[in-house]
């Protein structure tokens, strides 16, 4: 659960594949090498780079409790999305646990507040590497999602829908949901 890019500054009412392709479009933004992606969530496009869940479909954690069960490939996808994003929306959760000022509307000038969320950030991540134990992580659960990935082959560089990655996603929650099916015990 560590930061490896933070973009501050964008309001709340930005609409997402805006604040996105900035992200990716700044010199120094953010790096993804072609092959891997991103889970996002539905007020993004699925496109290279950038996995969302399918639409009109049931999504959240939730709608699987009390013994329901997926019925269709695009419903199994997006648990298994939604149960992998989690990760993120805890991280943030922990964030605002450990540093109240981001919890609460600020007075501080959107260049100070900017430097806040980051130096938060960053504060972090040094908590993650350096303390074998972190109490506040214990507030939100524990999961660790650290995997360096050495950026030899290029990166994504547009943020557009694509037939290809559509398609990718289509297999994709095919194949899991086949896995899933046949794993399944018939009684």
């Amino acid at each position: 659960m560590q930061f490896i890019y933070v973009l501050s500054g964008w309001e709340g009412s930005a609409h997402d594949g805006r604040v996105l392709r900035d992200a990716i479009t700044k010199p120094n933004g953010l790096k993804v090498p072609n092959g891997f992606y991103y889970l996002v969530d539905s007020g993004y496009a699925n496109c290279p780079g950038f996995l969302a869940p399918f639409r009109g479909q049931r999504y959240h954690l939730s709608s699987w409790s009390d013994g329901h069960q997926p019925v269709t490939p695009e419903e199994f996808f997006n648990m298994k999305h939604a149960s992998a994003r989690n990760v993120i929306e805890r991280t943030f959760g922990l964030l605002k646990i450990r540093w109240k000022i981001l919890a609460s509307p600020s007075f501080y000038s959107i260049a100070t507040q900017r430097r806040i969320i980051n130096v938060c950030c960053l504060l972090h991540n040094f908590i993650r590497k350096e303390m074998i134990e972190d109490p506040a992580e214990d507030e939100v659960g524990t999961l660790s999602l650290e995997e360096n990935i050495e950026d030899e082959i290029g990166n994504i560089t547009t943020v557009e829908p694509t037939n290809e990655w559509t398609e990718l996603r289509n297999q994709m929650a095919v194949d899991m949901f086949n896995t899933w099916r046949s794993s399944q015990v018939i009684h």
